[in-house]
């Protein structure tokens, strides 16, 4: 593991990485060096967010994965203020010539035209429908939402042409657009995952320093529940030797709150995930660092991560099998389901455009 870009000793207050190496299409690296001026205890940085607009071409985003339920998908954000230390997506912010530390989670884009470039793609004619999956890169209900409305506005579009969607998020501001999902949840076209990592709110704190607190997401469960839309409980990631004894507990919190399904994906280290999380672990929990790393290594065949299909998401080995069976054990216990029936795709229209109206009136006449 090479060296940090921060002083570990000044860790960057409310934010998920310790660090902030430059990504790997980078030419020149960054790296840490002590001048021998050690940093007051209560001196630690404080890095503020920064928002940038892109105007997007194309927002639907297709993939052929055979282990994902999804093919296509909207991130009406990328990079994600939440912070969370073992995001799998923080690689994707080296594409932009920024770092998948704490750039990821400090230099943002917002898409505010989304959704204007998502009713066009709609209402190609070529254009054959599935469910939309949100969240599956970076939160759509992250902070910034709340200022650039880039998620409702999408939903608007979604709604207006009775196109499914499936949410995944761990921001409370979802609660604003129960609105649109409880209606849309009604006529079968939507479902929300809250992903649970921990129960533990000071773990969850330092892991995901900016994600609503679990007590928190708990009662956005409750809340969407109550709306009529189906929630399910994602106990992802689990971190092994850290967080995977909370499983069952994490479930029935979920079912008791209201979830109706549950699933579960172990924690995933690609590209510069690794070296990201590993020092979060030195810095915040270092008497458990060798431990979770072992059983890491365990189940992707000695390395830190295996992106082979049917093994990324859950590795393999005895560990992993074990894990499989509690959470499989738990589910059937507690009344959760694993597979709910899918959203409705007969009601996807394509609502007419007002020079539409205007050529039925020259008909008229």
């Amino acid at each position: 593991m090479s060296g940090s870009t921060v002083d570990p000793k000044s860790v960057p207050k409310g934010r998920g990485a310790v660090s902030n190496a430059a990504g790997r299409f980078e030419r020149l690296a960054r790296r840490y060096e002590s001048d021998g001026w050690e940093a007051a205890e209560d001196d630690t940085a404080i890095l503020r967010t920064e928002t940038r607009i892109e105007r997007p071409r194309s927002v639907i985003t297709y993939n052929r994965s055979p282990d994902l339920p999804f093919d296509r998908s909207i991130n009406p954000y990328r990079g994600c203020e939440h912070g969370c230390v073992y995001c799998f997506a923080r690689p994707s912010h080296a594409w932009l010539g920024l770092s998948p530390g704490l750039d990821f989670e400090t230099r943002l884009i917002a898409r505010p035209e989304a959704p204007k470039v998502l009713a066009r793609e709609l209402s190609a004619r070529s254009y054959r429908v599935a469910t939309i999956a949100m969240g599956t890169n970076t939160d759509p209900y992250q902070p910034i939402e709340s200022e650039h409305r880039v998620t409702r506005g999408c939903l608007e579009v979604l709604e207006a042409h009775g196109h499914p969607v499936a949410i995944v998020t761990k921001g409370a501001l979802i609660e604003r657009d129960i609105d649109i999902l409880g209606r849309m949840a009604a006529r079968g076209l939507a479902r929300v995952g809250i992903s649970l990592t921990t129960l533990d709110a000071k773990l969850s704190r330092s892991m995901e320093p900016r994600a609503p607190a679990p007590a928190r997401r708990l009662a956005v469960i409750a809340r969407l529940s109550a709306a009529g839309i189906p929630v399910r409980v994602m106990t992802s990631p689990l971190v092994p030797g850290l967080t995977d004894h909370e499983l069952e507990r994490m479930l029935e919190a979920g079912r008791d709150a209201g979830a109706t399904s549950a699933s579960w994906i172990m924690l995933r280290l690609p590209r510069e995930v690794s070296e990201l999380f590993q020092e979060w672990l030195a810095t915040h929990v270092p008497d458990r660092a060798a431990r979770v790393m072992g059983h890491v290594r365990d189940m992707h065949g000695g390395k830190t991560y295996d992106a082979e299909w049917g093994r990324r998401m859950r590795g393999t080995g005895p560990y992993a099998h074990v894990i499989a069976a509690r959470f499989d054990v738990a589910r059937r216990r507690l009344g959760l389901e694993e597979r709910l029936p899918p959203l409705r795709t007969d009601l996807f229209r394509v609502p007419p455009r007002p020079s539409d109206q205007m050529e039925l009136f020259r008909t008229a006449e």
